[in-house]
This record gives structure tokens, sequence and C-alpha cells, in this order.
């Protein structure tokens, strides 16, 4: 964080000093809500949580070095306290204000990155090309909602280049939330697809609530918009902003950045990159899965309005080896098996691309097996949804589906009930029963994949299974 006194910090958040706070003290480290991560100088914000109250923790936070305590009631500490009515405005408060400062200077450049699938991926790989060309702050995992991404803002510096602030939603509203805390230069939308629709409602309120990236662009931003979506192509009438398209199809009538001869295997992706300033490089991608190829065309797109060249954006690109933790990620290898672990979010969207990325990398005389959990958060679409993954499965001829819990029953009983299978696909009610199943499953030559929202927590079976056949 840049350096600020404690008095500029309490104007920045519209609160009040606790008795003894020194507001001449000049705070510039980094800000928490997690008591167990703070260093030394850095600010406390003492969110309330759904199951605890950071209050609680913030005699750890002083004993760990915070130099600085945000508050909505006055502790017993000696450690400088400010009091505000709202702990988290107070945190988009501070971030609004650094930002806002740091943009005086001239030199900070913002893209804001939303969508229901991909940002994760798309921060990562913009990160990596935007880092060869000047400092750069970006979120660490998915810090993206009116918590992560403040605290993502607020390591900007003086001598910050570029901020890549995911800005994720969970309702109408959140997405304008974090805009206006930070405007982006470039606004990027990937993809309106059902992610969260049980909290949005419907499919039009997602659209309205991801189309907030770019309704408040000025006209010498851009927006960055997916060609392939028709909801987000659609958001091209809403902004003020330059747009330029991105997408393998779409994009390529519309002048826009966009990949051709797309070739997927294990080892990534190869296809050719085009620029609409007319060059165009081959690009080795590493990371697993031809769905990315959109997401790596988002990130290009976002270099390429920041006057990042070619070569640049192909480097960074190319130094990506995984989407992020939890994944795509590939484990194994032990007698020719290969785990893929991406269980840290799925919508139907991500979990049709990883059950076709599954049967494109199927090993001649190996198995294709997926090990599926639930799809959370999508509301009264949930049964059909899961319905419609568990008859995907079976159309594109997977090997072996075992589906793990309560929530995902549905998916076992489609394949079922599809009635071209015979066994091939299991339903067990705990990650202990499926490592058993498949211990005794898996052979030589298979490909495992592990999918499921991250609530169900099937990531750590994933790993269980890497660390097997590794």
């Amino acid at each position: 964080m840049i350096a600020m006194t404690i008095a500029e910090i309490a104007r920045a958040v519209h609160g009040r000093l606790a008795a003894g706070a020194d507001s001449s003290t000049v705070i510039e480290g980094l800000s928490y809500t997690d008591s167990r991560e703070v260093e030394r100088g850095g600010v406390f914000f003492a969110k309330p949580g759904e199951f605890t109250d950071g209050h609680l923790f913030a005699p750890q936070a002083a004993e760990r070095g915070a130099a600085l305590l945000v508050v909505d009631h006055e502790l017993e500490l000696q450690t400088p306290q400010i009091v505000v009515t709202d702990v988290v405005d107070a945190l988009g408060a501070l971030a609004r204000t650094v930002i806002a400062r740091v943009r005086e200077q001239g030199r900070l450049r913002i893209v804001g990155i939303t969508g229901s699938n991909g940002k994760t991926t798309t921060k990562n790989l913009l990160a990596s090309i935007l880092g060869s060309a000047g400092p750069t702050v970006a979120p660490r995992a998915s810090f993206n909602n009116e918590v992560g991404a403040p605290l993502t803002m607020l390591e900007v510096t003086d001598a910050t280049r570029f901020l890549v602030a995911e800005m994720g939603a969970s309702r109408e509203g959140d997405i304008a939330r974090l805009v206006h805390m930070a405007k982006p230069d470039v606004g990027v939308v990937l993809k309106v697809g059902l992610a969260h629709a049980g909290e949005f409602g419907s499919i039009e309120a997602t659209q309205r609530a991801k189309s907030e990236m770019v309704t408040e662009l000025d006209a010498d931003d851009t927006a960055v918009l997916n060609a392939d979506d028709p909801r987000v192509a659609a958001m091209a009438s809403l902004t003020r902003a330059k747009v330029l398209w991105f997408g393998i199809d779409g994009a390529a009538d519309a002048g826009g950045v966009r990949a051709t001869d797309v070739r997927a295997s294990r080892a990534g992706t190869r296809f050719t990159l085009h620029l609409p300033d007319g060059t165009s490089r081959a690009v080795a991608f590493r990371v697993l899965g031809e769905h990315h190829v959109a997401n790596a065309l988002a990130a290009a797109a976002a270099a390429f309005a920041l006057g990042v060249g070619i070569e640049e954006i192909v480097a960074g690109l190319e130094s990506v080896t995984r989407a992020e933790r939890w994944r795509m990620e590939v484990l194994g290898g032990a007698g020719g098996v290969t785990v893929i672990n991406d269980a840290y979010n799925a919508s139907p969207d991500s979990m049709a691309a990883a059950l076709k990325t599954l049967a494109q990398l199927r090993e001649p005389g190996g198995r294709a097996i997926a090990v599926l959990g639930e799809m959370s958060e999508l509301g009264e679409a949930s049964g059909a949804e899961h319905d419609r993954i568990g008859l995907l499965a079976v159309r594109l001829g997977l090997d072996q589906v075992i589906v793990v819990g309560a929530g995902a029953r549905r998916m076992h009983i489609s394949t079922i009930n599809e009635g071209s299978w015979d066994g091939e696909s299991a339903f067990v009610e705990t990650q202990d029963e499926a490592f058993d199943l498949l211990k005794g499953l898996v052979r030589e030559g298979d490909t495992v994949l592990v999918k499921s929202s991250n609530s169900a927590g099937l990531r750590h079976l994933g790993d269980r299974l890497g660390e097997l056949f590794s």
C-alpha cells in the first residue's frame, strides 16, 4: 500500500480514531482480514464473518505486528484503532482512495475481468503477460469479491504499472461496486453462463450483472468482449468504450483477436494467435483444455489494448503451465496414469468443457474415467443441469463415471436412464469410498478427471489420487 498516516486512513474510511491513537503515524503495510496472515506493519480489518467475528481475532493480529486495526467498536488493545460503521465498506473506501491517489501519478492502468467462467485463468495469463511490461499487481487465488478485490487493490503502490482486478458477483450491483473502486481502462467480459444462477435468479439477471463491467467505461477505454457468446456480444450496445472482440469463431469477421489451427493434446493446446494489427504467431499453450484458448485470447486482447506487442503476449501465454491450483491441474504419471484435478469450481459450462477435454485426451488403449461431484449454486436449474451432465458423459463415450455425494446423485441416475451403459456408472456417498473404488479400478494408461464445485471438496480426492499414482 502507499504510505498514509492514520489520520488520512481515518478520513478515507469515514472513521474515528480510538483513544490514544497517534494520527501522525505512517502506515504502508499490506491489509488483511485473516489474522493468521498479518505481517508486521499491516492493517487488520476485523470483518464480521458468516460463522465468526474478526474482532475475536484482533488480539492475534496485534500479536503478529499489525500497526492498525479497523473495527466497528473499540477494543481493549494497545494497537491503534479506527472505528467505523461497517468494516467491509471501510475496506472498499480505503481501496478507492488508494487507487485514486496512485492514478493521479498517471502511470497506473487497470484491467477488470469478469465472467461466469474463466476469470482466474484469464487473470493469471494476463498477469504473466503484463509482468514483463512493468510492475503488475494481480489477485492471489480468486480474490474477486467485495473483500478480496479491495485487498488486491490495496497492494498497489506508486511504482505499480498495471493492476489486474478480477471482479466476481453473486448478485446485481456487485461488479458496479468494484468498478467504482477501481474503474478499468480495459474491461473484459468472458462469458455469461449458469454459474451462481441460484443467487442471480435467472440467466438474464446474470447478463445484467456482468454488463456492469462495461457500462461505466469512458469513450477512451476499451471493452474486451467475447464474440462467440451472444449474451456478451450484446453488451457492445451498452458501453461508450471502444469494443475489441475476441473469439475463435465470431472475432474473425469483427477484426478482433482470434485463434486458428487449434489442436489439443495432453501437453496443452497449440494454436495460431491473430491480432487486429495483422500480426500472427504460433502459440504452444501448456494450460490443459481446449476451452482455455478463449481465456488466452481474452488475455491477449486486454494486453493488446494496453499496447503490448505480440512477442511479449506469446511469451507470457507460453510461460503459464496451469490455470491455477486445482484447475485442470495435471498430476500422477506413474504407470501411465494421468490425474486431472479440476475440482475448485464447476458450472454446467465448465463441467461440459472438462468432460470433452477428458474424451479428447484418452490414450489409445487407456480409459477415460470421470469422478464427478455436485455443481453448487444452480438454484432451480440444478436438477436439469446435473441430468444434462450425466447424459453428456454417456454421449461422449467415457469409459467410467463415478459420482460422489448425494448432491450429485442425479448425474448417476441420468447415466443409467440413458440406457446405453451397463455398469459404467457408480455412485458413492463419500470421498473415501471413491478413493477405495478407484484404487482397484484404475489401470495403466487411464486418464482420470476429478471435477466438482469447491463446496463438494473433491479437490482433496484429486490430490490423493495424484499422490497415489505419482
